[in-house]
């Protein structure tokens, strides 16, 4: 049996989800409840601080990216277990943030997995500088879309009792539950760089940091109700068609290179795949059993000058690359490169199996959804085919020389520049893949 559901919510990015999120996850964990985490949207940073807060893994589900049958089949694949008790699934953006056209499933906002799962809306509600308009804000969100149920608001950064008191007084007027107010404080604040968190790996006071979030949290929101307010899972179906890369997958796995969806991850397992991991930044060149190498995104530009000064990695990359197929994504791709130059201007020798140049002196967002055509092969996957994922990444393309690997267009259909490269048996995308798309 599936276990029910909650998603954590806000009206805007910034308002406070992650903060409560972790706080739930580990004060829940403590009294003994095995909590779920689920992330809406294609995010790396948030279920790695999930994960460790639930002590298991977080997976993302992406309505734009994934459609029904393999959103259920994550679902029912990881909180299906019978030592489940509750799913919490963080959002992403505002509530009804997502993009214009519909993808494989919807548009990608929070709001369309709350309609798809059946799994209510906790609302968090930033209420610095507002007392009873708050309430106008709850009561719009509560109104937006029939099919998004909201549970409850968790009010945060509250100034005082008597502010307390006012917000309350105007939740009560529109007929909207309060399940928490959370004062202003520092103590759980998490520190953060270009792409959003610093990753929870990295983080060496992370038990410190749950211990407090799950006091603050266990101290100031009514956890026996909002368990009680959570939703029956409708979404089933079995899991998504994952394509492995090959059989035996050396995959590159430090803190340069360390985004890799779990779901990615688990369906490459679930179709018989063994995953050889090896880490660029202690020197290691992938393992020459494995007949495919995987490159994922990460933080290269953090680590330029290390994986420069890598030569048995950069040696043993070129060698594999001989006979077999190596690929990488985003980060992983410009480490393929020619030369990546940090922000300071330094540029650093990448492995040279492709001729792409990158560079993080001037910063230039890439941010989106992605649906890519394959001109050419890549490992797991044909020319011709079809692949959903994200991009998103600060770097400034100044060479990319080789054959373009694919058309790739944003998702409103607009063509984009950025069409990763091929050259022998070297493939590379500044996309993250998650999913396949028909047709």
């Amino acid at each position: 049996m599936i276990a029910p559901g909650l998603i954590i919510s806000a009206p805007a990015s910034g308002s406070g989800k992650t903060t409560l999120t972790l706080g739930l996850l580990a004060a829940l964990r403590d009294r003994g409840l095995n909590v779920q985490p689920f992330k809406s949207g294609p995010d790396y940073i948030d279920p790695g601080f999930h994960g460790a807060a639930a002590g298991r893994d977080s997976v993302n589900l992406d309505t734009w990216a994934m459609d029904a049958a393999m959103i259920g089949g994550l679902i029912a694949g990881t909180a299906g277990a019978e030592d489940a008790d509750l799913i919490v699934a963080e959002g992403s953006m505002g509530l009804f943030d997502g993009v214009l056209a519909p993808g494989a499933q919807g548009n990608g906002s929070s709001a369309s997995l709350a309609a798809l799962t059946g799994w209510p809306v906790v609302l968090v509600l930033d209420c610095s500088g507002q007392a009873q308009s708050a309430a106008a804000v709850a009561k719009g969100f509560a109104a937006m879309q029939a099919d998004v149920r909201i549970a409850g608001v968790v009010l945060n950064k509250v100034a005082s009792p008597r502010h307390a008191a006012m917000l309350r007084a105007g939740m009560q007027q529109v007929g909207i539950e309060v399940l928490g107010a959370l004062p202003r404080q520092q103590e759980v604040e998490l520190p953060s760089r270009h792409l959003g968190l610093v990753q929870a790996g990295e983080q060496a006071d992370m038990p410190r940091i749950l211990e407090r979030a799950a006091r603050f949290v266990e101290e100031n929101v009514d956890l026996d109700r909002l368990i009680s307010l959570a939703g029956a899972t409708r979404a089933k179906g079995p899991d998504g068609r994952i394509t492995p890369p090959g059989q035996r997958i050396a995959l590159a796995r430090d803190g340069a290179f360390s985004f890799v969806y779990p779901h990615q991850l688990a369906g490459w397992r679930r179709a018989g795949a063994e995953i050889l991991p090896f880490a660029p930044l202690n020197d290691e060149a992938p393992d020459d059993s494995a007949d495919t190498c995987w490159l994922p995104g990460g933080y290269p530009e953090l680590h330029a000058g290390e994986l420069a000064a890598a030569q048995s990695f950069r040696a043993g990359l070129n060698r594999f690359a001989e006979t077999r197929r190596v690929h990488g994504e985003c980060g992983g791709y410009m480490a393929m490169g020619a030369a990546l130059i940090d922000k300071a201007g330094t540029r650093h020798a990448m492995a040279g199996l492709l001729g792409l140049v990158t560079s993080y002196e001037t910063r230039k967002m890439h941010l989106g959804y992605r649906l890519a055509t394959l001109g050419a092969d890549m490992p797991g996957h044909g020319a011709g085919a079809r692949l959903r994922g994200h991009e998103f990444h600060y770097c400034t393309i100044l060479d990319q020389p080789d054959a373009p690997l694919a058309e790739v267009v944003d998702a409103g259909g607009a063509r984009v520049p950025e069409t990763g490269s091929h050259r022998g048996n070297a493939t590379g995308t500044f996309f993250h893949l998650i999913a396949e798309a028909e047709g």
